[in-house]
């Protein structure tokens, strides 16, 4: 969404609000596309004493598969976006502030898919206590315990030794 932000620039206590969705469905996350509905964005722009400033939330359901045990799972996730606008920055490694520099031309879409990629976490979980699969013949162990023998790590093959003797 393209918004103009100048009004907000040059009027201190003014403020735009925005709420609308964005398609992010051509997106990819590793081999998958997870955004399959609309992120939901609802936001402002303010001027408060001079310092501009964004708030936003975008809210979604992704399309993922559990980290742990592949299932496919529908993932509830919110975005907080929340960044101070400057339109000319003395010191150009400074990350505190974002450079607007078409106030005319804003473009909010770029800034929310950004921090929505940002804040992503790093694995999806179809629930927290999820066991995952058997790394030996690949069963599911949310549904009941397999059949493999556990592995003993070979650097304790000789204690067990020890307990076949006796």
């Amino acid at each position: 969404m393209i918004i103009d932000i100048e009004p907000v620039f040059n009027n201190e206590g003014l403020s735009k609000e925005f709420d609308y969705n964005i398609d992010l469905s051509a997106e990819t996350l590793g081999a998958s596309a997870p955004f399959t509905s609309p992120v939901k964005v609802r936001g402002s722009v303010f001027n408060r004493a001079g310092i501009v400033g964004i708030d936003a939330l975008a809210s979604m359901v992704m399309s993922v598969c559990c980290d742990r045990c592949a299932k496919p799972v529908d993932y509830p996730f919110e975005a907080e976006v929340s960044h101070t606008l400057v339109a000319s920055l003395n010191d150009e490694d400074n990350d505190d502030f974002i450079l607007v520099e078409d106030v005319k031309n804003f473009d909010v879409d770029a800034l929310v898919t950004d921090d929505i990629f940002l804040s992503l976490p790093s694995k999806f979980l179809c629930s927290e206590d999820c066991r995952g699969l058997c790394p030996v013949c690949g069963a599911d162990l949310n549904e009941g315990q397999c059949s493999c023998k556990k592995e003993i790590d070979p650097r304790l093959a000789a204690l067990t030794q020890l307990l076949d003797n006796d």
